[in-house]
């Protein structure tokens, strides 16, 4: 065969692929989209929001050290249960006592001084009155400025001894202090609860904290008798959470248990408010939410992971439609429109589902109520037992008022002979 007779076939075979090709895509427009139908029917439905967190407990305390010091004895290990009073752990109290004795001996030697000054006082006092009476009785026998003298003496004994009183009552207060000082060489547990953090181990120092250095962290102390979930809930889904509205709770380390428990703090401000980010990127806004578990079991452990199924809203035999189904056109139904960036723009946009009348689609627009996992609540534009194209998601995107469509059980069938 020839060069010129290959080019020629070679153009027949194109030819005729390219109108195969167009009857084709012709008879598929023909046909319409294959799409699957459903009964608008009545549901109940629940609306949830979905939120991960952890857990820890309502009641908790971090205790650190008042006094600074090397720990000499430690009488709880992680996991202990404890009860107000009970010892956890001492500081070396050898430092606190030396300064209790040296703040006593401070105290003695201030009362001693107090007496001297008592013993002057009433000396300068007599000396005073004696002054006085030898003046009124004969003014030749002391002069008046010996009188003013004795005057002045005795009220400068009074002050000395106010003074020497106030240094009694300074060393006093100096003796508490060193009392309550070595007294806080003993850390007992402020609360009944379990021991749920121990940072520490005899021997090693404990620092105290000031207003810029925070001070070691000894041990943590739980109450678990009342468990919470802190959930951190996206800011556009805590508008719909009210306080009281109930939850379920999972937890990855108890895979087959579900927990129920309810809504019990929203919280007013962010966890991370947009001024701490200082990065260039945005940041997502979540807020606290905590969910106070019904009956916690005495496995739980703060810290876990959990996520938690918030109710929000129920409703009980309603009007309901596939969420596939819902898809957003004009009020003509008409497809939208493409952009350079392939993007879409629809002018007034509504919410509506496609219903099938004459083998074609057409756009009904409704009232969108709560949205449960599977199915839209349907306020308005559509009745009881209407049948509307529930799928598939692609087909349901792409359709436009008017477009043919088929289903499955209207499709033609093959041809089964060899």
């Amino acid at each position: 065969m020839s060069r010129v007779q290959k080019a020629l076939v070679a153009g027949v075979v194109v030819v005729a692929l390219a109108v195969l090709g167009g009857l084709s895509v012709r008879n598929a427009g023909a046909r319409g989209a294959t799409v699957r139908l459903e009964d608008v029917g009545k549901r109940d439905l629940v609306a949830v929001v979905t939120a991960n967190g952890n857990i820890r407990a309502r009641r908790m305390v971090d205790i650190s050290a008042d006094v600074m010091g090397r720990i000499v004895q430690l009488d709880v290990d992680e996991g202990d249960e404890v009860s107000t009073g009970d010892v956890l752990l001492r500081i070396d109290p050898t430092q606190p006592r030396a300064a209790l004795s040296r703040a006593r001996a401070q105290l003695s030697q201030a009362r001693s001084g107090a007496a001297q000054q008592n013993a002057s006082f009433l000396q300068a006092q007599r000396e005073a009155q004696r002054m006085e009476s030898l003046w009124q009785r004969d003014s030749t026998l002391v002069s008046r400025r010996q009188v003013e003298d004795a005057v002045t003496a005795h009220e400068v004994a009074r002050s000395l001894l106010e003074s020497a009183n106030f240094g009694v009552e300074q060393s006093l207060a100096a003796v508490a202090e060193a009392e309550d000082n070595l007294a806080k060489t003993t850390i007992r547990a402020p609360m009944s609860g379990k021991v749920t953090r121990l940072n520490v181990e005899a021997g090693e120092m404990a620092v105290v904290g000031t207003m810029n250095n925070p001070g070691s962290l000894l041990l943590t102390i739980s109450d678990l008798s009342v468990v919470e979930a802190v959930m951190e809930v996206d800011e556009t889904d805590v508008p719909e959470i009210s306080l009281g509205d109930s939850a379920v709770v999972e937890l990855d380390a108890f895979p087959d248990l579900r927990f129920s428990g309810r809504v019990t703090e929203i919280g007013n401000s962010a966890i991370r408010p947009p001024s701490e980010n200082t990065g260039g990127q945005a940041q997502t806004i979540d807020f606290e939410v905590v969910v106070t578990l019904d009956d916690p079991p005495v496995e739980l452990r703060p810290d876990l992971s959990a996520t938690a199924e918030i109710v929000t809203e129920r409703r009980n035999g309603v009007l309901a439609v596939p969420i596939i189904a819902v898809t957003v056109r004009d009020r003509e139904g008409a497809r939208p429109d493409a952009t350079e960036d392939g993007t879409t723009v629809i002018e007034d946009p509504v919410e509506g589902v496609f219903v099938v009348v004459a083998g074609k689609a057409e756009f009904r627009p409704v009232e969108i109520g709560i949205a449960g996992q599977d199915y839209f609540e349907v306020l308005s534009g559509i009745d009881l037992g209407e049948t509307i194209i529930a799928g598939p998601y692609q087909a349901v995107r792409t359709l436009a008022a008017g477009d043919p469509v088929r289903t499955e059980a209207t499709q033609a069938p093959r041809d089964s002979s060899p």
